[in-house]
C-alpha cells in the first residue's frame, strides 16, 4: 500500500449528528459476496428520495462539492451495527478520511484497519471547519499524519493518533502488514511454545489423520 503522510483536497460537511453504519451503507446493498458497487450505496437515502431521484439540496449531490475526498460530520460518526462494507463504500466513493468530534468504537477500528482516516477534533474545532468548507467549496483541507495536524483556510488543528495507526498510514501498511513486521518474533514464540507443549502441536491434522475419511 503506498505511504501516506498528507491526505488533502477537497471536503464536505455532513451536518448530522449520529450518522449511523445503516444510513452510510444501507441494508440493500450488502447482498454481495464482494465489495464491488458499493459506493452507490453510500448515504443513498440522504442523496436519493423514495423514487431514486437525487436529493438537489443533498451537499454531495452539488457539482461544486463532485470529488470531495474528505467528509467533515457530526459526533458519533458511524455509530450502529458493525458492517465493515460502510468503510469500504466510502472508500470507494473516493472518500480518503472523516473528520468529526467522536466516532461510533466498531467503525473507528474498521475504518483504521482498512486505511480510512477518522481524525477526532473538538466540538468547537468541527463546527469552524464546516463553516469553512461551507463557505467556499474550493476550500481545501490537508491532514498532515505526520505532524498530527489539520490545515484549512481557517487556521490550523492539532489531532491524536495512536502510534500504531499513524504507522500505518506513514509505512503503507494494512493490519496484516503490520503485524508481519514482527514475524520474526512471532515465529520464535511458536516455536517456543511447541517445544513446551509439544501435545498440542497439530492437533487438528492429527485427529482427521485419526478418525479417517469423513
Amino acid at each position: 500500500m503506498p505511504e501516506t503522510t498528507l491526505l488533502s483536497g477537497k471536503a464536505a460537511a455532513i451536518r448530522f449528528e449520529n450518522l449511523d453504519t445503516d444510513q452510510i451503507m444501507p441494508k440493500q446493498f450488502l447482498r454481495g459476496i464482494d465489495k464491488a458497487g458499493l459506493a452507490a450505496g453510500v448515504l443513498h437515502d440522504h442523496r436519493f428520495d423514495a423514487s431514486g431521484k437525487p436529493r438537489d439540496g443533498f451537499v454531495l449531490n452539488r457539482p461544486e462539492y463532485a470529488g470531495t475526498r474528505i467528509l467533515v460530520g457530526g459526533a458519533n460518526f458511524g455509530c450502529g451495527s458493525s458492517r465493515e462494507h460502510a468503510v469500504w463504500g466510502l472508500q470507494q466513493f473516493g472518500i480518503d478520511a472523516v473528520i468529526a468530534p467522536s466516532f461510533g468504537e466498531i467503525f473507528y477500528s474498521n475504518a483504521m484497519n482498512n486505511r480510512l482516516l477518522l481524525v477526532a477534533l473538538p466540538r468547537r474545532a468541527v463546527e469552524q471547519l464546516m463553516d469553512d468548507v461551507e463557505a467556499d467549496s474550493g476550500n481545501v483541507v490537508t491532514i498532515d499524519i505526520e505532524r498530527l495536524r489539520v490545515q484549512a483556510p481557517a487556521g490550523e488543528h492539532a489531532f491524536e493518533l495512536s502510534a500504531r495507526h499513524r504507522r500505518m498510514f506513514l509505512e503503507g501498511l494494512d493490519m496484516i502488514g503490520l503485524s508481519l513486521r514482527q514475524r520474526p518474533e512471532i515465529l520464535r514464540f511458536m516455536q517456543d511454545y511447541w517445544d513446551r507443549y509439544p501435545w498440542n502441536r497439530d492437533v487438528a491434522r492429527r485427529t482427521r489423520e485419526r478418525l479417517g475419511p469423513a
